[in-house]
């Protein structure tokens, strides 16, 4: 790798790659050769992570690069980590072959890390195949999100006599975001009234004792279970960023804790639907012979797109829920490539997504909330948000120079987006549930971030 292939590198994805690596380039303001393998970046506005994100961009060779990079292509690219492809199948399977020969294999940092001599990864339509696949011996790791088959589901005979085993990972990463995802592009859920109400609507209660055997728990706000987390009345410096934004916040976001609505989990919600129905009520909508309508007659309908068949049974159990208000949801099951077209596109009603989020989030919160995303394809910004007081939160993240101002602008984020109603929030795990071929092994020590970050199969082994 030269200086040259840096650059040309940098150049091709600031202008045809992902508008997270565009928005990166856009603040290069010029570089210069300073070296004969060195280079200095000069940036257009200070941001505190802008040099560790452009140093963190993908560097390839030119001379390794095969065709026009905006096309698709099978040649594999010429890379430099500890594997190289071998075998493939496209849309069935990729095979990993360790270098012998990698440059960094006697670097102190590589030690314990990278000790197969073959991956194989398998692609599969439909979760419920990759489960029939695990428990056929085709693969050899199995991250479980069902609390019910973890408790109930190994009767199969590779559990029984011990081939497989079960290990349950910890983690100190925030919640994250994941559940129904509005996009507010649609006029039906431009109204914060409407988007709670759908939100009441969502039985987490019964959902955890019917469907998730007692497990997971409520994810209550975007870094929920993290010091990250807003809690009780912004104060301090995360009231200063949103107090001058305060009327673009739903009353009383900023003077206690935004929660989530809470049913007595016998699956009947009442209180909750009542609420919803208040909601709706003051929105404009009406329920004429069971069914809910706005002034000009319109019904309330619209579309959950789905891209795994795992969320049919939580999506179902909400879109009977919405009945009962007048409401007609329907689900719609489409292949990976459809789903991430029309995500990418925002082509959507109502879809799952889910955002994992670190302890150190960065400038990489605008590619999924920045009001750029409301127009621009491709960036994370799902819901199209475009709200002053998340772009106050995002300015001072992106200004910040100490831990305090930090902490500070992530609660004032996280505070933000979670009034808005953007997402009807599902649930997540304190500890990741994978099971495996009993011959594999991983440290006893695990990171802070648990399966998520260099775990699997970074650091795993095969003993036996």
């Amino acid at each position: 790798m030269t200086p040259e292939d840096v650059i040309f590198a940098f150049e091709t994805l600031g202008t045809k790659g992902r508008p997270n690596f565009r928005s990166i380039w856009a603040n290069v303001a010029r570089w210069e050769r300073t070296g004969e393998r060195a280079l200095r970046f000069h940036f257009e506005r200070p941001e505190r992570e802008a040099p560790l994100i452009l140093a963190l961009m993908p560097v390839f060779s030119q001379a390794g690069l095969s065709g026009d990079f905006a096309e698709t292509s099978f040649a594999p690219p010429l890379g430099s980590g500890p594997y190289t492809v071998g075998a493939f199948e496209p849309g069935r399977r990729i095979v990993f072959r360790r270098d012998p020969d990698h440059w960094a294999r006697d670097l102190p940092l590589m030690r314990g890390q990278h000790n197969f001599d073959e991956v194989i990864v398998e692609y599969f339509r439909d979760s419920n195949a990759v489960w029939e696949a695990f428990k056929a011996g085709a693969i050899d790791v199995y991250k479980d999100d069902d609390p019910a088959r973890w408790e109930t589901g190994y009767d199969f005979p590779a559990a029984i006599d011990g081939r497989i085993v079960k290990s349950e990972i910890p983690h100190g990463r925030p919640s994250g975001m994941r559940g129904f995802v509005f996009n507010t592009r649609r006029d039906l859920f431009a109204d914060i009234r409407v988007r709670e109400a759908l939100t009441m609507a969502l039985d987490f209660e019964w959902i955890r004792r019917t469907m998730l055997s007692g497990a997971y728990e409520r994810i209550e706000s975007y870094f929920g279970g993290s010091p990250l987390a807003h809690s009780g009345a912004a104060v301090g410096r995360e009231r200063a960023i949103l107090a001058p934004h305060a009327g673009a916040l739903p009353d009383g976001a900023l003077d206690g804790a935004v929660s989530q609505p809470v049913s007595r989990g016998d699956g009947r919600n009442r209180e909750n639907l009542r609420r919803a129905a208040e909601l709706l009520a003051a929105a404009g909508w009406r329920a004429e012979g069971g069914v809910l309508k706005d002034a000009s007659g319109r019904p309330f309908a619209f579309e959950i797109l789905l891209g795994r068949s795992a969320d049919e049974q939580v999506s179902g159990a909400w879109a009977e829920a919405l009945k009962r208000l007048g409401i007609e949801a329907r689900i719609r099951l489409v292949d990976s490539a459809q789903y991430q077209g029309r995500r990418n596109e925002y082509d959507f009603d109502v879809m799952v997504n889910e955002w994992a989020l670190s302890l150190s989030p960065g400038v990489e919160q605008r590619f999924y909330w920045g009001e750029a995303g409301v127009e621009t394809p491709g960036t994370r910004n799902y819901m199209g948000v475009a709200n002053p007081a998340v772009e106050a939160a995002l300015d001072a993240l992106d200004a910040a120079e100490d831990r305090e101002g930090f902490e500070a602008a992530v609660r004032a984020l996280d505070r933000a987006l979670t009034s808005l109603r953007l997402v009807a929030p599902f649930w997540h795990a304190p500890r990741s549930r994978i099971a495996h071929d009993a011959d594999l092994r991983f440290p006893e020590r695990t990171p802070l971030y648990g399966d998520w970050i260099g775990f699997l199969p970074d650091v795993w082994w095969r003993d036996g």
